[in-house]
């Protein structure tokens, strides 16, 4: 080799060399599992677009030191086989955490595959009693069912004087109905109240509802408490009005999205419900994230969106925070406290937090705060 081609070759090293030191960090991956088609999709929609909205936000202000983060989103089809799949291909993509699932009963699917793989699952909305007070890599945002479920009825017996009850509830998210079902009987039958009757189902287009809201009615129950997604509880509260059309009802938070109004129409009328959002918050920060959110979206985030924002905010502000050979579990347990949108976040030994609940009243096709 001449002396000139050595020193060219020295020269295209050292121009390789520089453009490989100034080659960009790979993004930080984190996944998000939940429910995306079927009848349980306005929730994890709502979901997700909460995740992406703080995800965008944070890409947009420079990352996490200088990284990208790029989310990957699955759905679960509130199928449990589905979900341990969709979450070993997320484990396979080496994704920094999950947020997600939405629904209780696919999170008993994938915390078993988290715990193995040692890799941080954060839900926004998954909450049955079964996921709580346990030292594994499962967190959430929300309080489990025992905070809205006795709120119900306590507000029902107290406020509203009603000592009698019927309930339906959706077998499709067994954890979480059960777990419901059980804190609100607790609850109510220390008061004095009773259940008179209960009826179980599996969602779907075929369920035979007016069947049985016809047999639970003949109990004459003071009023009804239905457990289930969205469209079964619309569905379930137009057969109700049908037969009784003054009858009280009273709803699961996992009903109470934007679209339950849209589809049950003027059946969701004086239905009672307590949740985990406050939609009459003025706050400075809940408008600006409500503002986000709808230029983003187009609607309304529910109190699903809302969960999903800082549930990713949690992860995030974690991911960014984390020390050098520190786990995100560590650091999350390590820091405790977060700022949510409307509430502190703040997390136990166990990755569980307790979360006010806000209770409301729907009439004219709006959710209005009691309190």
């Amino acid at each position: 080799m001449s002396w000139r081609g050595f020193f060219c070759a020295i020269a295209l090293t050292a121009a390789i060399g520089g453009f490989a030191a100034c080659k960009p960090d790979p993004p930080i991956k984190l996944g998000f599992v939940g429910g995306l088609s079927g009848r349980v999709a306005d929730l994890g929609v709502s979901g997700r677009n909460g995740v992406m909205l703080a995800i965008e936000q944070r890409n947009a202000a420079g990352g996490i030191h200088g990284r990208l983060v790029t989310l990957i989103v699955r759905d679960d089809e509130q199928d449990p086989e589905v979900a341990k799949y969709v979450m070993e291909k997320l484990l396979q993509e080496q994704v920094e955490a999950v947020i997600g699932p939405m629904t209780s009963s696919m999170a008993m699917a994938m915390v078993p595959l988290a715990n193995e793989a040692k890799t941080l699952l954060v839900s926004p909305t998954a909450n049955a009693a079964e996921l709580t007070g346990l030292d594994d890599y499962y967190f959430r945002v929300v309080s489990d069912t025992r905070t809205n479920a006795e709120r119900i009825a306590r507000f029902q017996f107290d406020q509203l004087g009603h000592r009698t009850a019927v309930v339906m509830y959706d077998l499709a998210n067994k954890a979480y109905a059960e777990s419901w079902l059980n804190d609100f009987r607790t609850e109510f039958e220390k008061l004095g109240g009773t259940i008179r009757a209960t009826c179980t189902f599996v969602s779907g287009a075929d369920t035979p509802y007016y069947d049985m809201v016809w047999e639970l009615l003949e109990h004459d129950p003071d009023f009804a408490l239905v457990i289930a997604n969205s469209v079964d509880a619309a569905l379930i509260c137009q057969q109700i009005r049908k037969t009784n059309d003054e009858l009280p009802i009273a709803l699961a938070e996992w009903a109470a999205t934007e679209r339950f109004i849209e589809l049950a129409g003027s059946a969701s009328n004086h239905i009672y419900v307590a949740h985990f959002i406050d939609r009459d918050d003025d706050s400075q920060q809940y408008q600006d994230f409500l503002a986000a959110y709808q230029q983003r979206f187009g609607q309304n985030p529910g109190f699903a969106g809302l969960a999903g924002y800082d549930a990713a905010q949690v992860v995030l502000e974690g991911l960014t925070r984390r020390s050098s050979g520190q786990s995100l579990k560590s650091t999350l347990l390590a820091l405790g406290d977060f700022a949510g949108v409307q509430q502190r976040i703040s997390f136990d030994r166990f990755g569980d937090t307790n979360r006010t609940a806000f209770f409301s009243v729907i009439r004219n096709g709006h959710y209005q705060a009691l309190e």
